[in-house]
C-alpha cells in the first residue's frame, strides 16, 4: 500500500528523536523493574537488535522445558532456606543490607530503581510532549490513518480471515483460551450466584457464628438475619439491590455501596471478606464455586484481584492462611493485589500517622518471606500463585494532579489529605523494583505492576502509568491524549477494558473508544471489572464479548484476537502460555502465532505487525545514528519538546 508522506525529512528527524527518548524511557523503566518491552519496539530504538531473536529463542526453549499439566497439590512447595540479610525502610522504600554491619552504616545492596527526583523529571518530559500541539496534531493523523488502515485490511481480506478460520479442525471462539485480565474476588460472581448462595447457607447453616453484636456478643447467621427482619423466603435479586443502575453514573460513592447485600456493611463483611469473624469461610466457598464454573468451562480464566489494605502488618500473613487453610485455588485463577488509595480515611480514623506506615505494611512482609520464607510459610506458598499489584481507588477525586520537587517524603506525609495517584504509583512501583530484584536473585517468581489508570480523573495518572506499569486497567482517558494514545501504541502496553462497567460509571457504552483501540492495533482485551454489578449470566466474560460483538459488529476473527490479547496481557506462567497459545508466541509476526491454537488466522497476525513495523519505520528511517541510534545517555534537553522548527503535519 503507497502512502504519501505527512512530513518532510527534516521533520521526520525530530518526529524520531522525539518518540524515540519517550519510548527509551517506558523501556529504561520496565527493564529496571522486570516487566516486559516488547522487542519489535526495541530493536528500532537501538542501533542493533543485540541478538534478541536468539535470546527470546532460548527463553523459548527454558520454558518448553516445563510442562501445562493441572496441579494436584498447589501448597506443597519447597522452602529455601534463610539467607539472614537485613531489612529497613528508607524514604518510603525498603531496602536490603548484607548484614547488620551494612545497615548501620547504611550502605545497602545496590538494586536499581529510580529515585522520585528522577520520576519526576521523566513526568515532566514526557507531559511536554503530550501538551505540545502540532506533535497531537501529528499523532492524530496517526491515529486516524490507522483506523482508515484497518477498515481497508477488512474489505480486503475479512472473507480470507473467516476461510482460514474454516480450515482449521476443532477449533473455535468458545474453546480457544481466553482470560478475564481485570475482574475483583468481592464481585467475580453474578447477583443471582450470590443470592442462591446465601439462601443456601441460611438454610444449612443457620447457627453459625459469624460476627459480634453491638455488645461485642457472637451472632449466629439466623439471628443476624432476624435482627435485619428478613426471611431466605423474602429474599430476592432486587432485595439484595447489588446491581448498579441510572443513579450510579458518576457517583462512585453509591456505586461502593452496592458491594453490601440488603444496603448492610455486616453482610458485606460476612460473606465477601477474607478477614472477619469466621477467618473469610463464606467467601472461600464461592469462590470455590466461581472456580469450578471457570473448570467447568475449560477455556475461561481469570485474574481476581484480593484487598492488602495497609491499616496492618498481619494482612498478608491473614490473607495467606485464608488461601492456604481454605484451599482457595484453581488452575483457572491467579491473584492480583490491590491496594486502595485510602491514606486519608486511615488518617482520619487515627489507624496510621503517617505514609510510609502503610507502604511499611504493604511491603515489609514481602521483603521478610523473601528473606526467610519460613518465617510466613503461608504467605511463601500463596505469593506463588500471585503475578503482579493493582492501585485501586476512585480517580476522578480531586487532587493536585502534578507531583512536584518539594513534595513531602513518605515518613513526613502525616496531613489528613490523600496524596496524589501518581505519588501512590511511583511508591508502589519503586518497592516492586527492589523487591523483584531480590526474588530473582533468590530464584522466586517476580510481580508486575497493573493499576487502575484513565478511567477518570486527570491525564496525567495515564503519564504515571506509561512509564511505570507493564499494562494498565481502563485506559477511557487515552481518548482524548493522541500523543499518549500513541505511544501506549507504539509500546503495546496492555489495556485490560470493561465497556459495561464504564457505561454504569463514567461512559456510556455508545462512545466508549474500545473498537477505536482494536481498530488501530493498541493491545486491548476484555474484562469484567464487577460481575456482581454489572452482568446477568453465569458467564460474565461472554457476556462482555457478546455485548461488544453485537454493538459494535466485531467479526469471530475480532473476538479471537482479543482473547489471545488476554493471553498474552495475563500474568500466567510462561509454560501455561505455551501450552495455550503455542511454543514460539513469543516470537513476532505469523511465526508466533499457531491458529490451531489462537485461531486467529495468519492474516490478521502478519497485518498487525507489518503495520507496527511500517509505523517505527516511518518514525525512525531518517534518523541519524549519532543523534538516535546510539545508547547515548538521556538528557534533559533531548527528552523535553520538539525542535521549535517542527510544524506537525
Amino acid at each position: 500500500m503507497v502512502v504519501s508522506k505527512m512530513v518532510d525529512i527534516d521533520e521526520n528527524v525530530d518526529l524520531g528523536r522525539i518518540f524515540g527518548k519517550a519510548l527509551r524511557l517506558r523501556e529504561k523503566y520496565m527493564d529496571m523493574c522486570r516487566q516486559s518491552f516488547p522487542s519489535l519496539t526495541k530493536h528500532y530504538i537501538h542501533s542493533t537488535g543485540e541478538n534478541e531473536s536468539d535470546s527470546e529463542n532460548q527463553d523459548n526453549q527454558n520454558h518448553l522445558e516445563v510442562e501445562s499439566v493441572p496441579i494436584t497439590d498447589p501448597w506443597n512447595l519447597e522452602f529455601p532456606g534463610s539467607i539472614g540479610y537485613e531489612l529497613g525502610l528508607n524514604n518510603g522504600i525498603v531496602q536490603v543490607y548484607r548484614n547488620k554491619e551494612a545497615k548501620d552504616n547504611s550502605q545497602p545492596i545496590e538494586y536499581p530503581f529510580p529515585s522520585l527526583h528522577e520520576f519526576l523529571e521523566d513526568m515532566k518530559a514526557i507531559c511536554d510532549m503530550i501538551t505540545d500541539g502540532p506533535l497531537k496534531s501529528y499523532c492524530f493523523h496517526r491515529l486516524s490513518y490507522l483506523s482508515t488502515k484497518f477498515q481497508l485490511h477488512v474489505i480486503l481480506n475479512d472473507k480470507r480471515e473467516l476461510q482460514a478460520q474454516k480450515s482449521v479442525s476443532h477449533r473455535d471462539f468458545y474453546n480457544i483460551r481466553k482470560v478475564d485480565t481485570h475482574v475483583h474476588a468481592a464481585s467475580c460472581m453474578n447477583q443471582k450466584h450470590l443470592l442462591r448462595f446465601i439462601k443456601k447457607t441460611l438454610r444449612t447453616s443457620p447457627h453459625d457464628l459469624v460476627c459480634l453484636d453491638d455488645k461485642q456478643k457472637p451472632m449466629t447467621l439466623e439471628k443476624v438475619f432476624e435482627t435485619l427482619n428478613v426471611t431466605s423466603y423474602d429474599l430476592s435479586v432486587d432485595m439484595l439491590d447489588v446491581h448498579a443502575d441510572r443513579n450510579t453514573f458518576h457517583r462512585f460513592d453509591k456505586f461502593n455501596a452496592k458491594y453490601n447485600p440488603i444496603g448492610e456493611s455486616r453482610l458485606r463483611e460476612i460473606f465477601l471478606k477474607t478477614d472477619n469473624y469466621i477467618g473469610g469461610k463464606y467467601f472461600a466457598q464461592i469462590l470455590k464455586e466461581v472456580a469450578n464454573d471457570l473448570e467447568d468451562s475449560k477455556y475461561q480464566n481469570a485474574e481476581l484481584r484480593l484487598s492488602i489494605y495497609g491499616r496492618k502488618m498481619d494482612e498478608w500473613d491473614t490473607l495467606a492462611k485464608w488461601a492456604v487453610e481454605h484451599n482457595v485455588y484453581s488452575d483457572n485463577i491467579r491473584w492480583l493485589i490491590q491496594v486502595p488509595r485510602l491514606y486519608d480515611i486511615y488518617k482520619s480514623n487515627k489507624l496510621v500517622e503517617n505514609f510510609q506506615e502503610i507502604l511499611r505494611n504493604v511491603f515489609l512482609p514481602l521483603f521478610e518471606v523473601t528473606n526467610d520464607p519460613k518465617s510466613h510459610p503461608e504467605l511463601h506458598k500463596f505469593l506463588h500463585y500471585v503475578t503482579g499489584f493493582d492501585s485501586v481507588d476512585d480517580e476522578s477525586k480531586p487532587e493536585n494532579a502534578f507531583v512536584h520537587k518539594s513534595i513531602p517524603l513518605p515518613q513526613d506525609w502525616c496531613s489528613k489529605d490523600n496524596p496524589p495517584y501518581n505519588y501512590y504509583l511511583y511508591y508502589m512501583y519503586a518497592n516492586i523494583c527492589v523487591l523483584n530484584h531480590f526474588r530473582a536473585e533468590r530464584k522466586m517468581n517476580t510481580f508486575v505492576l497493573r493499576p487502575h489508570c484513565g478511567e477518570a480523573g486527570h491525564i496525567q495518572h495515564l503519564v504515571g502509568g506509561y512509564l511505570l506499569s507493564e499494562n494498565i486497567s481502563h485506559g477511557l482517558l487515552l481518548r482524548k491524549a493522541p500523543v499518549l494514545q500513541y505511544l501506549y501504541y507504539l509500546a503495546q502496553i496492555g489495556i485490560a477494558m470493561s465497556p459495561l462497567s464504564n457505561n454504569s460509571l463514567f461512559l456510556k457504552y455508545h462512545r466508549n473508544p474500545f473498537p477505536d483501540y482494536l481498530f488501530r492495533g493498541l493491545m486491548v482485551s476484555l474484562s469484567t471489572d464487577d460481575p456482581l454489578q454489572f452482568h446477568f449470566t453465569k458467564e460474565p466474560l461472554m457476556e462482555e464479548y457478546s455485548n461488544a460483538t453485537h454493538i459494535w459488529q466485531l467479526s469471530t476473527c475480532d473476538m479471537c484476537e482479543l482473547a489471545r490479547n488476554s493471553v498474552l496481557m495475563s500474568g500466567f506462567p510462561h509454560h501455561v502460555k505455551h501450552h495455550w497459545l503455542g511454543p514460539h508466541h513469543e516470537k513476532q509476526g505469523t511465526t508466533g502465532n499457531d491458529i490451531t491454537r489462537t485461531n486467529v488466522p495468519d492474516i490478521r497476525v502478519a497485518y498487525r505487525h507489518e503495520t507496527m513495523v511500517d509505523e517505527l519505520s516511518h518514525l525512525f528511517r531518517s534518523v541519524c545514528t549519532r543523534d538516535f541510534l546510539t545508547n547515548a545517555p538521556l538528557t534533559k534537553n533531548d527528552a523535553t519538546l520538539p525542535n521549535p522548527s517542527f510544524k506537525g503535519t
